[in-house]
Parts: C-alpha cells; structure tokens; sequence
C-alpha cells in the first residue's frame, strides 16, 4: 500500500496541458488540491536530456504523464530518464502513463532483417523502473504481451460513443460505421456495437508505405451517414481518399473518429480541403495551433478518463469499469454540448 495519502503526479514536457487537465480532475474529485510534482526537464547543448525532481518522492505512488509522441525519441528519453529519477529516489511504485505509445506500428516483423521496436521500447521502459503502464488504444493489442508488467490499455471507443450520441442525435438509424482497412475491423465493430450502427469496410491495397494503390468498399453505405473510425491519422492521405471512396459509393456525408491525431506533414491541410464534414480526435497528443484552428476538426478530451483510471489504480479498484457507458457517462457529464 502506498504510504502518502494520495497519487502524484509528473509530468514531461510532451503534453503539460494533458497532464493539467488531469491534475484538475482528481483534484476535483478528490475535493483536494493535486498538483504536478515540480521538477525541471533540460537539454544540453548537445541536445542530452537532463531531469531534476524538485520534491521528495521517498515511498510514494509516482504516475509520469508523458505521450512518445513527435519527436517521438526525445519524448521516448524524457520518460526513461523520468523514471530513472524516481527510481533513485525510491519512490514506491512508478507508473507510466502513455496516452500515446509511440512505436507501436512496429510490432512485428513484416518482412526479414527488420526490427521489432515495440518489443525493445518495452523492454526499455521495465529497465528503467516503471512497474505498471497505462495507456489509450494501442496500435496492436497484442503490444501488451511485450511487457512483464501490469498494462491497462483504455478505449476511446466509449467516449465517441457518447459523442456520436450527441451529434447524431435523430439520426443514429443513418448512421453507419466505417473501418478503413480490414486490420482495423474489431476497433470499428466496437464503435458500431456501443451506437447499435452496421458495419462497413474500406478495403485498401498498398503498393509501398504511405501510398494506397485501390480501395474497394465492402458493404452498402448508400444513404449513410458514414463514420470512420482508426486509431491514429498520421498524414490522413488513406483517410481523406477514404471519404471520396465512400462519397462516391453513395454516402450522403463522411465524418472521421481517430483515437490519436498524429498529424505530420500535410495532414491539416489534406483534412481541411478534404470532402469529410469533420474529423474527431482525442487531445492524447497534444495538439498544433494549424489543428486547433482547423475548422473540422474537433478534440476531444482525454483527462476525465485518466484521472479515473489512475485513481482507480492507486486505490486497487478496477480500471476496465471505465469500458462501459454507465461507468463513463457520468465522468464526462456536460463535456458533449449539443
């Protein structure tokens, strides 16, 4: 059991508005004021990371907050060299929460003499002393096998259902749900089961990396109001061909629900000329200005549910309570304005 009387929390410098928001949260539920543990997260001139925790952490419950996303390997040493901290600093317990885990789309090997970097950021992060991870819709289930530890791995799921709810209010028997590919299948029939919407698949064919060769839609979307649903839009090129793909199949509009908003490159600008009504994300990544300007686009918030989920765990309660509606609804009471 711990020996302080409540969680605390740290945060690097990949998403410090998350991991505020989080704070809020617990404090508000706590009736008690939680703030973020101080400490100071540096660079040499030669760009190496240096960390200093301004607090005593001696037998505490830590819980870093820090995605590994873009620069995905400065971010990926901030947590390391977090942890290593705290664990010379004999904290209790260390927790890493990664609402984005990067290098999850290596997790295996698809072709001979290449890595898997999922595996070797796993065995990274138990080497560096955290004893439990907690994060939201990893790439690949499976991802969850890499570690020895604890993982407790969220949905965004439930939260989209909710705001589909809302924003389809009405309408939810035009609603049909989209996979965008036939990997992403179980995701999207999550979505479709929680909204009671049919299912649908875009089934795509690459040439190489990043380029989409043919897409063939595998269901009747004629008439619908088409969502599609992944866990992450990167350069949103198979997402935007996606849309005109389902357009032209006869879908009377296109709207996108994405767990992280990666958002390289030409991403903002392929979304906002795109034919899509909107585009949903999560705030898992820390958003650009160009993305929080985009006119369709929407974020969503993450902090009601991971607030939850890390005081679940400090008190040894369950954290899959938070995949059903009757449990998270009353989280995000007011967060879903119509």
């Amino acid at each position: 059991m711990p020996t302080t009387t409540e969680p605390k929390l740290i945060s690097g410098n990949a998403n410090l508005p998350l991991a505020k928001s989080i704070a809020r949260r617990m404090s508000l539920h706590r009736g008690t004021s939680l703030n973020l543990v101080e400490g100071r997260v540096e660079r040499f001139n030669d760009g190496e990371i240096f960390v200093e925790v301004y607090e005593n952490v001696r037998g505490e419950d830590m819980f870093i907050i820090q995605p590994t996303s873009n620069p995905a390997n400065d971010n990926l040493m901030e947590l390391l060299i977090m942890a290593d901290a705290l664990r010379r600093s004999s904290a209790a317990r260390i927790t890493a929460v990664i609402p984005y885990f990067g290098y999850a789309r290596q997790d295996r090997r698809t072709k001979a003499r290449t890595p898997i970097s999922a595996k070797l950021v796993a065995n990274m992060l138990v080497e560096a002393g955290i004893e439990r991870i907690l994060t939201l819709d990893l790439h690949a289930a499976q991802i969850q096998g890499f570690f020895d530890i604890p993982v407790d791995n969220l949905y965004a799921s439930p939260i989209f259902a909710l705001d589909v709810k809302e924003k389809f209010a009405g309408h939810l028997d035009e609603v049909m749900v989209v996979s965008p590919d036939v990997g992403g299948v179980a995701r999207a029939r999550e979505l479709a089961k929680r909204i009671n919407a049919p299912l649908s698949i875009v089934d795509k064919r690459r040439e190489k990396p990043g380029e989409v060769a043919e897409m063939t839609v595998i269901g009747d979307v004629t008439g619908k109001r088409c969502i599609i649903v992944d866990d992450m839009c990167d350069t949103a090129g198979t997402l935007c061909k996606a849309a005109e793909v389902l357009l032209e199949h006869g879908a009377t509009e296109v709207h996108a629900y994405i767990s992280h908003g990666v958002m390289s490159g030409p991403a903002v600008e392929r979304v906002t000329n795109s034919v899509m009504k909107s585009l949903v994300i999560t705030d898992s990544i820390q958003p650009t200005e160009a993305v929080k300007n985009c006119p369709n686009i929407r974020i969503l918030p993450t902090a009601p549910m991971f607030a939850q989920s890390i005081m679940n765990i400090w008190h040894g309660t369950s954290v899959s309570s938070l995949f059903e509606t009757e449990t998270l609804e009353p989280i995000y009471e007011g967060q879903f304005p119509g």
